[in-house]
């Protein structure tokens, strides 16, 4: 049985459980097999090239074809989602346009990456901006976060990042961003739980970190019912500000290309926005990956056997070590624009 996630007054999670362990068959859905010829569907998603509707037979429908052809829009353009996807030097970021939040992040952190170099990244050095990448419509803006009440909160960290100052740069742009309460989530106990995940490579060749925002729903004390709100910043308002934040852990004992006989120590963790004590049990956050993609709408390592599959939590004490940050780079204001 699964143990509940952290439940506090000031964070209301006790609906969470029911959401993440309701009813329900714990396989995952089969992977929809792909078309057997022609193009493939348009980048961000989409429909094969339009074809006649069909009978429940499979029979041509020469009636509905000669009249209707919804498919013909595509013509005109794709509307999307369209995920922007960047290749860092020490992580690959998906952004959504619709949230102007990371939709993910992945990151590779080995015990090599995260040597002191004195020729290394340091966050000093390194300023939040805009990805210009992003059209200016769909863009977050520094002027976004300016006196929001939020930090700007990295989801691939700049300390896992100190390999080099190009590669630190490259986490401080606003695609690797989301609102994060500050003092007591974002500087303290979401800071340790990266500290955590870095002091995995003492016992594992390489660890591989997926990280991102969830908008989770909670109870309605009203009327009962079951709903996702969050706040929004900016101006105009348009950066969702996540309710909570996902990790999954991938710790692997080899930094070889794996033989398909290699095993994984796996764990996923879902923890509030929120102020969080110290005092709390990392564990008390952990979740079953099946739960994270339900929530998500990610599939993880879904071409990973089972059998090679082990608990990370079972194999390394996951627990946070209570350090002192550097808080006041953290909550440097944006500059007014």
């Amino acid at each position: 049985m699964f143990k509940p996630l952290y439940t506090a007054p000031a964070l209301t999670l006790g609906s969470l459980g029911l959401f993440f362990w309701g009813s329900g068959s714990s396989a995952p859905a089969p992977a929809p097999a792909p078309p057997a010829s022609g193009p493939p569907a348009p980048v961000g998603g989409g429909f094969p090239p339009s074809k006649p509707p069909t009978r429940n037979n499979g029979v041509t429908d020469p009636r509905t074809s000669a009249i209707v052809n919804p498919s013909d829009f595509f013509k005109y353009g794709f509307p999307g989602p369209i995920h922007d996807l960047q290749k860092r030097s020490e992580f690959v970021s998906v952004y959504d346009r619709q949230t102007r939040n990371p939709y993910y992040v992945v990151e590779h952190i080995t015990p090599e990456s995260l040597k002191k170099d004195p020729e290394g990244g340091d966050r000093k050095n390194s300023i939040f901006k805009e990805d210009e990448a992003i059209p200016e419509r769909f863009r977050a803006h520094l002027k976004d976060y300016f006196r929001s009440g939020y930090d700007r909160g990295h989801q691939a960290p700049a300390a896992d990042a100190k390999f080099s100052q190009d590669a630190m740069n490259e986490t401080f742009y606003l695609t690797n961003m989301s609102p994060q309460v500050g003092a007591g989530f974002n500087r303290d106990y979401w800071a340790h739980f990266e500290d955590f995940t870095r002091r995995l490579t003492q016992q594992y060749a390489s660890v591989r970190i997926v990280t991102g925002p969830l908008y989770l729903p909670k109870k309605d004390p009203v009327d009962g019912k079951f709903k996702v709100t969050y706040e929004v910043i900016g101006n105009p308002p348009n950066i969702a500000v996540p309710t909570h934040f996902f990790k999954l852990v991938v710790a692997e004992k080899s930094f070889k290309k794996s033989s398909g006989n290699d095993e994984l120590a796996v764990a996923a963790f879902v923890m509030p926005n929120d102020i969080i004590p110290n005092e709390v049990p990392l564990t008390s956050f952990e979740v079953p990956v099946e739960a994270l993609e339900r929530s998500s709408g990610l599939e993880f390592l879904k071409l990973v056997p089972e059998t090679k599959k082990k608990s990370l939590c079972g194999e390394f004490k996951c627990s946070i070590i209570v350090r002192e940050f550097n808080n006041n780079v953290k909550a440097l204001p944006a500059p007014k624009k």
